[in-house]
């Protein structure tokens, strides 16, 4: 084999372990086989489920023939989809104060969630310096190499307690109060923490934003599921609407994704808002500023089509009023499935406690599984979650929850 001549300095990089899975899934023969892997909505027959109410703003918008529909938009983004996607998350609905509350936050357009993770993140890097970013253990992958990427440090704080299977609310507090700095950044989930399903309750947000005050951290939430987690988009986004309202002299930030919540996954739609403190709403059209020379020298603008389906819908009563119809049936199937395979485990007198499989929220369960088990669970029975035991219950089904759960009984009794 001849030397390769090159100038790079390059080593292998492990694959991302999600679309590794899905690809060795979608190539296994057996009739069968489930994925549990990949975080994406299924119908009970297992197949995509492209939202009634997308469907039907996508007609509208075939009939408008808006000539500008493939024309750039601004470098922010397409402004009127700015404003929707900051009263989504934000519940602005004609309250008073609403305009000084608005002056707060600064909003451009990214692509998805992803790239508003990572366009606040090299945002922050770049201007604020944090000293460090405390991410959950365990969190969503991609959060170590977007942060890894901006060059800031990382840190972890407990979130998960493994022999009870539930939320580390103790750990975490611990670990932020004795070790975190001010100026440093704690990454939250607004609702169905990825990867565990494990959410604070109300009472331990405002313990965890009054700590964030009084240490002088930098709250930034990754919203990745408002109104598919419960079906409500008020009740998603508590956290943040109580971090904003409540404590206006800190400043913060939200990315924002409308991929789970509107089934949007390939058509990239997401918005990044940074919300100044109430005593500085005049540096938010420099934040704005800053974010777009950012933009520019990276994707020039967010995609079109998809916020413009975001759009099409959020400014029609009837049509959001299908979309919250829509978000009911997502997040009540999900619910389905999750006491479906909780209570077969139960039938089978399973060893182990499984409550936390209908304690958790959204889309994603950490079953508690160990990787033995579930390497056991894809070899024998072709069943395909992560290592770390997250399945995503959306690839359940009643057709196979039996299966599933009837695997899981044996992989465990066998190792036992």
């Amino acid at each position: 084999m001849s030397k390769i001549d090159t100038r790079l300095n390059v080593s292998p990089v492990p694959p991302d372990e999600i679309f590794a899975l899905n690809g060795a899934y979608a190539v296994d023969p057996h009739p069968q086989k489930v994925s549990l892997g990949v975080g994406v909505y299924r119908t009970d027959d297992g197949k995509p489920w492209p939202l009634p109410v997308v469907q039907k703003a996508e007609k509208e918008l075939v009939v408008d023939d808006d000539l500008f529909r493939h024309e750039y938009t601004a470098i922010e983004g397409d402004v009127p989809f700015l404003g929707i996607a900051r009263d989504l998350m934000f519940g602005f609905e004609g309250k008073q104060g609403e305009e000084e509350a608005k002056a707060r936050i600064g909003s451009v357009q990214t692509v998805a969630g992803t790239g508003a993770n990572h366009l606040g993140a090299l945002f922050l890097a770049n201007h604020m310096k944090p000293p460090t970013v405390w991410l959950s253990n365990p969190s969503w992958a991609n959060h170590q190499t977007i942060w890894e990427l901006a060059g800031v440090p990382r840190k972890t704080y407990p979130y998960y307690h493994a022999a009870t299977r539930s939320f580390d609310f103790e750990g975490m507090m611990s670990s932020l109060e004795s070790e975190a700095q001010e100026g440093d950044v704690v990454l939250l989930h607004a609702c169905a923490h990825n990867p565990t399903g494990l959410d604070p309750n109300k009472e331990q947000w405002v313990a965890i934003a009054d700590l964030c005050e009084r240490k002088k951290l930098f709250p930034f939430f990754d919203s990745a599921y408002q109104g598919f987690a419960s079906g409500s988009v008020e009740e998603d986004a508590w956290a943040v609407r109580y971090f904003f309202n409540n404590k206006p002299d800190m400043e913060m930030c939200v990315a924002q994704s409308f991929s789970k919540n509107f089934g949007l996954y390939g058509q990239r739609v997401g918005a990044f808002h940074y919300c100044t403190n109430r005593a500085s709403t005049t540096i938010r059209d420099v934040v704005v500023n800053n974010l777009c020379h950012l933009i520019r020298g990276e994707f020039s603008m967010g995609p079109r089509v998809g916020c413009t389906i975001v759009k099409k819908v959020l400014t029609s009563e009837e049509l959001t009023a299908d979309w919250h119809q829509d978000l009911q049936v997502m997040s009540s199937r999900i619910k389905a499935m999750r006491k479906a395979l909780y209570s077969e485990l139960v039938r089978l007198q399973t060893p182990g406690t499984w409550e936390h499989i209908i304690q958790q929220n959204g889309m994603f369960s950490y079953t508690g599984l160990s990787p033995k088990q579930v390497y056991a669970l894809k070899d024998k029975y072709h069943i395909y979650l992560l290592k770390s035991g997250r399945a995503s219950i959306s690839g359940l089904s009643q057709k196979n929850v039996a299966y599933v759960a009837q695997a899981i009984d044996d992989v465990i009794r066998n190792e036992n």
